[in-house]
Formats: C-alpha cells, structure tokens, sequence
C-alpha cells in the first residue's frame, strides 16, 4: 500500500510542479494551440495557449511509477513496465502529431495514414510483448474470474490488443475538447484500476497470479492517476496549458494497456463509457451526413453538441465528468458483484 501511495503522491507533484516549468518553455517557444476552423466560436480566445502539456503527463507517470518502487518490496514487472512503454511510446506518436500542428500552424498535425500507422505498429509491439514477455492470458476476459468461454489464442488476442488500444487512445483524444475533460474523466478510470489491481492482488489465490502481478499494475494506474490530477491543476477551466494529443493518446493507452493485462477487456466498456459516447457520438455524426447528409448533432464530439445548445462549458465539463464518474463506480460494482458470486461457490 506505501508503493501506491508514493506513486500517486510523486506522479501528482512532479506534474503539479513540472507543468509550470514546461509552460514557461512552450511559451518561449510559441508552442501555441492552433484552433480548427469549424469549432465552436467561443473557443477561439484558446488560440495560443500553451499545448503539448502531455509531456508533463507522461514524465510524471514515469517518474510516479520508478519513485513507487524505491525502498519498498515490490518488484518491477513485466506487466507495469510494458504500461509505462506503452504510455511513453503513444505519447510520442502525440508529440509529433502536436509538433506538426505547431510547425504548420494549423490544427492538422500528421496525416490520417501516418497517424493511425504509428498507432498500430506501437499496439502490435504491446501485443506481442504481452503474450511473449507479459505472457497475459489470451483468454476474451469480463472480470477475470469469468469470461464469454472464447479462447481468442495468440493470433486473435494480438488483433483484439490491437483494436483496444488504438480505439482507446483515440477515444480518448475525441473527448479532449474542453478543458480538463479528457484529465478529469480518465482520473476516475484510473482509481478505478488501481482498486482493482490492489484487489486482484489481496485475493491474488482465486485469481492464481503471481505477487507481483496486480500490485505493480495497481501502482501504475495510481501513478497514471496522480499525474491527471496534477496536470488538471493547470488544465482547468480556463486552461493554461492543453495537453495536446501527446496526453491524450498517452492516457488512452495507458487505459487500454491496464485493462487488458488485468483481464478486464469487456469492462472496458462500460468503465470508459463517457469515451465511448464521445466516439460514438462522431461515428453517428461521419454515418448519419453521408448516408443521409443531415447532421444528428449540432457538432460532433457530442460536447460540442452541448455547447453550441447553450451549455457553458463549465456546466459541460462537470456534468461530463459526473457521467464519467458513474460509469466508473458502475465498472467497480460489477466488479465486486461477480466476485461476491464466484467466492459463494
């Protein structure tokens, strides 16, 4: 329990103060937000502020997870370690999307192509990684303790590793269109894991795994947690600085990466469900104009939607995050519901 805490507590201040420091850069620089034509008008004053602030994020994070092991008993694994790649890898993949947004000056930064390569490539690398060096279960898993019964075997659980991930991170970076959304929604998943790897861990002779195993994930959703909540210290509404999708994609993968080396794959779901709105909400828009060329929301993400019907975006902001919140309890309770079944027994 100290490891935790101490990741949380390191992830949380090293963002806390490594943000400003990181502001004060990206302004020398003119590293600016760029914002797209079509976006609500409000969000024009944003033009300008300090983007790329997932760097801070995804130091934190590691820095979080090496101080959560320092003078404690437990050991690095290799579930944890390949999170914290994962992290690192996709955060970089957001950094040179965010890096040619700026260079250009627009708010296009790789092409589609490029972009959704890189995510791919990084996921099969994670995939692979999981079976041979992880050696995670291949297994399509609702709680880890019971499961649809389907084998996916090497080849399947690479491409449903595949899938996840990239949909994730991407889920994630779609609902990162306010300030402190996308930081404050995934807080809630990530305490969320972190009770749950600590659970799995606790009761680690029904889920037949190692020591090590639930307590090191447990720790890096803790320090995934810490790092949201000290850059939402800066990332509050009114932002002084965007994370940009170096942080988005990095938490989305960090999110999907836990879930499925916790075996909790078809959780993911339900305790993303503010993330799988937000993406639905623009696969509907994309379906609904080509096929019948009307518009199902005003503007899609569907946080948008809300803003242009007169929400302001603070009112947007909390509303969202309680949704996000219930969906995450809703996650912990069937959770805890299906344990309680299969201990009866």
């Amino acid at each position: 329990m100290l490891s935790i805490m101490s990741a949380g507590a390191a992830a949380l201040w090293l963002c806390i103060l490594a943000t400003p420091v990181l502001m004060r850069w990206l302004h020398r620089k003119r590293i600016g937000q760029h914002i797209r034509e079509d976006g609500p008008a409000t969000h024009t004053a944003k033009a300008g502020t300090p983007t790329m602030g997932g760097l801070a994020i995804v130091g934190a994070v590691v820095g979080g997870y090496l101080i959560g092991h320092l003078g404690t008993a437990v050991n690095f694994s290799a579930e944890g370690l390949l999170v914290v790649i994962t992290v690192v890898l996709f955060g970089g993949i957001g950094a040179l999307d965010d890096w040619i947004k700026v260079r250009n000056r627009r708010s296009l930064g790789l092409n589609k192509r490029a972009k959704f390569g890189a995510q791919v490539a990084v996921a099969i690398l994670f995939a692979e990684l999981a079976v041979h060096w992880a050696h995670t279960s291949t297994t399509l898993s609702f709680t880890r303790m019971t499961s649809p019964g389907l084998h996916l075997g090497e080849a399947g659980w690479v491409l449903f590793a595949v899938f996840v991930l990239v949909g994730t991170s991407n889920a994630v970076n779609l609902t990162d269109g306010l300030d402190g959304l996308a930081a404050g929604s995934s807080t809630f998943c990530f305490a969320v894991l972190a009770i749950l790897g600590y659970w799995i861990f606790r009761h680690r002779a029904i889920f037949h795994l190692l020591p090590a195993y639930g307590i090191d994930l447990a720790l890096t959703a803790v320090a995934l947690g810490g790092a949201c909540l000290g850059f939402l210290w800066w990332n509050a509404a009114p932002a002084k600085v965007i994370m940009g999708d170096t942080g988005s994609l990095s938490l989305g993968a960090g999110l999907g990466a836990l879930c499925l080396l916790l075996n909790l794959d078809l959780l993911l779901p339900i305790l993303g469900g503010l993330f799988v709105i937000e993406t639905l909400s623009v696969i509907g828009q994309v379906v609904s104009f080509r096929a019948f060329h009307k518009r199902i929301l005003r503007m899609a993400p569907i946080h948008h939607h809300f803003e242009l019907g007169g929400w302001p975006e603070t009112t947007v902001i909390v509303r969202l995050w309680i949704l996000a919140g219930l969906f995450a309890a809703l996650a912990l309770g069937i959770f805890y519901g299906v344990y309680l079944t299969v201990t009866k027994f």
